[in-house]
């Protein structure tokens, strides 16, 4: 018994030493230059909740929207339009009054934002063996995203999670989606973040029993029937701020790599930054903060060569940026000294 305990102990220091010199490497990642030119240049986004096409938010709620927009030169709004069901069905305030209330101020007031419908839906599990939507449930939301392009949005932004790697069913999602919007609208598409090394999401899989990363290969393949992809920068599960910005700049470094193809070259692409506070959106931020995250994709876009590339960061939420949070993307992303 002694014996066993010995071995066992001895593997739990040597699987901590790998750890920790693992995050040791992560962390290194979080420094170097920041080019100039790796800074907000009006293709950035944000999302927003549902209480825009509610009628909750008022005219001195929608007065600050705009002075915010207007400041960060935000070009995109992800509004929250509706959660899709199994079956595909969306339900949710994107066909309301409340909505074409709120598209009409926009289209009036912030006429250079894109303002998009933002259908969302969350599941568990690998969509690997069984599809994440069957195939009357794709026509089912196909037929949706269209109803919201005719509705006046400028396009959709679907927010679908998880969707397995290889999972064949949800490239053949996008473009029924495409071809229901319409060539003239927007595809937007949040993908899950990029394994940080080959084959990590394997053991992540048989541990968690849950899809956490795309490979660079899937990405890609998503990538080529959007016209935007949305990698996020929430829920990476790293313990430390040194460890979550080496992390954010391997998102940029492997995102730029898997998009770095003529199949890809037209379509933009954004990073998460961290803002929000209710568990709705995600689990607690822990370690990520707006600060570290546009600091660490601006290192990231440096290193990776990202010039005269249609990229840039989307603010997740604005409704729940503090502030601080405000100020840190500000100064760091839309204006910064340095």
């Amino acid at each position: 018994m002694k014996w066993l305990l010995k071995r066992v102990a001895a593997g739990v220091a040597a699987l901590l030493v790998v750890v920790v010199a693992a995050g040791a490497l992560l962390g290194m990642r979080f420094s170097g230059d920041k080019a100039d030119w790796a800074a907000g240049n009006g293709g950035d986004a944000a999302w927003l909740s549902d209480r825009w096409l509610t009628g909750e938010a008022g005219a001195e709620e929608r007065g600050a929207l705009k002075a915010r927009v207007e400041q960060g030169e935000i070009g995109e709004l992800y509004v929250l339009a509706g959660e899709i069901d199994a079956d595909g069905a969306v339900t949710g305030a994107g066909g309301s009054d409340g909505a074409a209330g709120f598209l009409e101020w926009a289209g009036q007031e912030l006429p250079e934002v894109r303002v998009l419908a933002w259908l969302r839906h969350r599941a568990e599990g690998s969509s690997l063996v069984e599809d994440r939507f069957d195939e009357q449930a794709r026509t089912e939301l196909s037929s949706a995203a269209g109803a919201m392009a005719d509705a006046g949005f400028a396009g959709v932004h679907l927010d679908v999670a998880p969707v397995s790697v290889n999972d064949p069913s949800y490239p053949g999602l996008l473009e029924q989606v495409g071809e229901e919007i319409g060539d003239d609208a927007v595809l937007s598409v949040q993908a899950l973040p990029v394994e940080l090394v080959p084959g990590l999401r394997v053991p992540y899989f048989a541990i968690d029993r849950g899809e956490r990363y795309w490979s660079k290969g899937y990405l890609r393949r998503v990538a080529e029937r959007a016209d935007v992809v949305v990698v996020p920068g929430h829920g990476s599960g790293m313990p430390v701020g040194s460890m979550y910005g080496g992390y954010m700049v391997r998102q940029v470094e492997e995102t730029a790599e898997a998009l770095d193809t003529e199949r890809t070259e037209d379509t933009a692409v954004r990073f998460g930054v961290p803002t929000y506070e209710d568990e709705r959106w995600g689990p607690e931020a822990g370690s990520e903060d707006a600060s570290t995250a546009v600091e660490a994709v601006r290192i990231g876009m440096t290193r990776a060569g990202m010039r005269d590339t249609d990229a840039g960061v989307a603010l997740y939420l604005l409704d729940t940026a503090s502030d601080e949070d405000w100020d840190a993307y500000v100064a760091g992303w839309a204006s910064p000294s340095g």
